[in-house]
């Protein structure tokens, strides 16, 4: 590897978590709400921009397509690619939403306190848990610190204990608090809660294949103890029997 591809592997790594960071900021205030616009745009824009949002986040995910890319993003970058990807998704869609002035309902006080805390405790609940599995492994800051100091690429983790013991998707549960605490429910607002919740299970059971993919009986062994969610009694995120059990 040349001293110019080791600056500009190191420089993307930077600018990845100064745009992470930025990205945040801005999610933050753009799903917490609240605004009632004045002036009509088009729904049809925001429909296409949630629903990119949720096919590119999972496309860079299944692991065929991320052999395909990595022939050219060398692996311990890959991480940062798909955070960098993720972030100019999300931006895109924060500048360019289109708002609606027609409200569905309005959160009076002292309700409306009630929804903004659970709106912050949304936001511990989904930190919390992607604190449990790495940081550095939702943004590639592990892969990419360790090729910095010339490392060998690092195992990851899978977590199974804490929230991780009652749930499979504590992240996605966390990420449901963001779209649906709003005390303000625009047409606009439905449409990201309706495109985005259904970004979530299908983004859950993507990830159990994923998961089951690169783990094998001991991931299905952990469907068969652990639900997706709670409640959840049929389907793939229900708990999963093993394959053979019973016979």
């Amino acid at each position: 590897m040349t001293a110019l591809n080791r600056s500009l592997g190191i420089a993307f790594g930077v600018a990845t978590h100064a745009l992470l960071a930025a990205t945040v900021w801005y999610v933050f205030w753009f799903l917490k709400g609240g605004v009632v616009a004045t002036e009509s745009g088009s729904l049809a824009i925001d429909c296409a921009l949630c629903a990119q949002f949720g096919v590119v986040h999972s496309l860079l995910l299944y692991p065929a397509v991320r052999q395909r890319l990595t022939k050219w993003i060398p692996s311990p970058q890959y991480g940062c690619f798909f955070c960098t990807v993720t972030c100019l998704s999300l931006l895109g869609t924060i500048f360019a939403w289109q708002p609606s002035p027609n409200v569905w309902w309005i959160v009076p006080q002292p309700w409306r306190t009630l929804i903004d805390i659970a709106y912050l405790g949304s936001w511990v609940l989904l930190l919390y848990s992607i604190g449990l599995t790495g940081f550095g492994w939702q943004s590639g800051a592990t892969p990419w610190w360790n090729w910095v100091r010339r490392l060998p690429p690092p195992q990851r983790p899978v977590v199974m204990h804490s929230l991780y013991r009652w749930l499979r998707h504590p992240v996605y549960l966390g990420f449901l608090g963001l779209i649906w605490c709003t005390p303000v429910m625009t047409t606009d607002r439905a449409i990201l809660c309706a495109i985005w919740t259904v970004y979530v299970f299908v983004g859950s059971t993507l990830k159990d294949r994923r998961l089951e993919y690169f783990l094998g009986d001991r991931y299905r062994e952990y469907q068969a103890r652990v639900p997706g969610y709670p409640g959840m009694l049929l389907g793939p995120l229900a708990r999963v029997p093993q394959r053979g059990a019973g016979l």
